[in-house]
């Protein structure tokens, strides 16, 4: 630290004993690089600026939406429609104006990751997707980053240190190694199906903060090799000692080629796709007159529908609750799209070629915003 007001900014973990000036010298040299600017992504990025992480990458592509300040709590109602990235970057800036922040507007991708990736020391993944997640740790894996890995979903998280010799013998665990085939995006419920605690991405963001923070300055043991689940009702914590499989190791690419050519997010969909339709298609049908509608949300999920009918049959209750549909056209919503498109799947598979069966891609939520601008 070269001076005063460096030292009084980090004087209360700069007198913790095991701490001192070495750790935090080694923290403002350490590069960190955070994917995803969201739930996760908030705490861990105010949390390691504030403890002074010398340089820290920003990646997201997104712009702050009202239904993120439940969680995302670095933004504000006026931040809504403005990019994640550059937002946090200025937000945080204030909060440290003594470290180096870079903020990138862009979504990761085969083409960007290894080039972005390589420029920091320690990755956190904050992300909240499947194909963004193992696409990060392939890379990671080449590149040989460490990986700090979390993950959300209704009251419980888990997260983990991945691609880290532990104690310089052990061999390092990926998340390839915990979960070796990406699930389809029909097949896990996100938090905009699941829903989430909004407390918890702040508990599970501090823990990877912490993590990080162990890591660079090398105190404590740090969650390397090892799954820690918390659920925020009970507040039990489990943690899973992990080992390397061999059978993992030909699942990421084996060089920088392999790694371009591979489309994580096609592995990661569903080849119920072609069930899909768009808003306009979607009205379209809801007009035709041969329609039957099915909601299958569960009972008192918002936003309601008024604006047309629908048969309310949640998902877990469609194979016992079938109608005898008369209509040659079935249409199924849920709140995000991926309910409905499991519903879609099914009905198709049951129905064969006899109707024509679709899901609202994208879910209810951006049809209520579009109606507001143009009703049906």
């Amino acid at each position: 630290m070269n001076s005063i007001d460096s030292y009084e900014r980090y004087q209360r973990q700069v007198i913790l004993k095991g701490f001192g000036e070495e750790a935090q010298q080694k923290l403002l040299q350490a590069k960190v690089l955070v994917i995803g600017a969201g739930g996760l992504g908030c705490p861990v990025l105010q949390y390691l600026v504030a403890a002074g992480a010398g340089t820290i990458g920003i990646v997201d592509d997104d712009v702050v939406a009202l239904n993120n300040l439940q969680r995302q709590v670095l933004y504000s109602v006026n931040d809504i429609g403005l990019s994640k990235a550059e937002r946090a970057a200025s937000i945080l800036q204030q909060l440290n104006p003594g470290i180096k922040i870079i903020s990138c507007n862009e979504r990761l991708t085969t083409q960007n990751a290894l080039t972005i990736i390589n420029a920091f020391d320690i990755v956190i993944d904050g992300t909240d997707n499947f194909s963004s997640r193992y696409m990060i740790n392939d890379a990671c894996v080449l590149l040989n980053k460490p990986l700090v890995y979390g993950a959300i979903s209704q009251f419980e998280g888990q997260l983990a240190v991945f691609n880290c010799r532990k104690y310089g013998h052990e061999e390092s665990v990926n998340y390839r190694d915990v979960f070796p085939d990406p699930p389809k995006d029909d097949e896990v419920l996100n938090c905009a199906e699941a829903g989430v605690l909004g407390v918890l991405p702040g508990i599970i963001g501090a823990m990877m903060a912490n993590e990080t923070i162990k890591l660079i300055t090398g105190i404590g043991e740090p969650l390397i090799n090892q799954l820690m689940t918390y659920n925020a009702l009970t507040n039990l914590v489990y943690q899973l000692h992990l080992s390397a499989r061999k059978e993992t190791r030909s699942l990421v690419p084996e060089d920088e080629a392999a790694f371009l050519r591979r489309d994580y997010e096609w592995i990661c969909t569903s080849s119920s796709r072609s069930l899909e339709i768009d808003i306009e298609n979607f009205n379209r049908l809801l007009v035709s007159g041969d329609t039957a509608v099915i909601d299958v949300r569960e009972p008192g999920e918002l936003p309601l529908v008024t604006e047309f009918a629908s048969a309310q049959i949640p998902l877990q209750q469609l194979k016992e609750n079938l109608p005898a549909f008369k209509e040659g056209t079935i249409l199924v919503f849920c709140q995000s799209g991926k309910r409905s498109l499991q519903a879609a799947q099914w009905l198709f598979d049951t129905f064969g070629k006899t109707k024509k069966i679709y899901s609202l891609r994208g879910g209810i939520l951006p049809w209520k915003k579009q109606q507001v601008k143009q009703p049906v």
